[in-house]
């Protein structure tokens, strides 16, 4: 029984993560630090501008693209939509309950 409660306080904290993750928008952030223009892009930039090159934002640009989707990631998420699922339907049924033990 001890072994239960450890694998589901393990899944609990992987979900908190997960979902405070997504939730506060960290990996929104972490691409918009990337593709945001830096001094020495800036600097290139208008240096480019004074040279009468042709401009196209993509040299100015530090565009990365990381792909998060991994074994890993796939498995977090399904465990924290289970949990998600089973978390709600245990609050409608208590709610539920509690409705009925008040007569609404």
């Amino acid at each position: 029984m001890k072994g239960f409660w450890i694998g589901l306080s393990i899944l609990f904290a992987i979900f908190m993560t997960l979902y405070i993750s997504q939730a506060t928008g960290y990996y929104d952030y972490e691409q918009y630090q990337k593709t945001e223009l830096t001094k020495e892009k800036i600097a290139q930039f208008e240096q480019d501008v004074k040279d009468g090159k042709e401009i196209q934002v993509e040299n100015y640009l530090e565009s990365v693209h990381t792909d998060y989707n991994n074994k890993a990631s796939k498995a977090g998420l399904k465990i924290s939509n289970t949990i998600q699922k089973c978390v709600k339907s245990g609050i409608n049924m208590t709610l539920t309950f509690f409705g009925v033990l008040l007569g609404e």
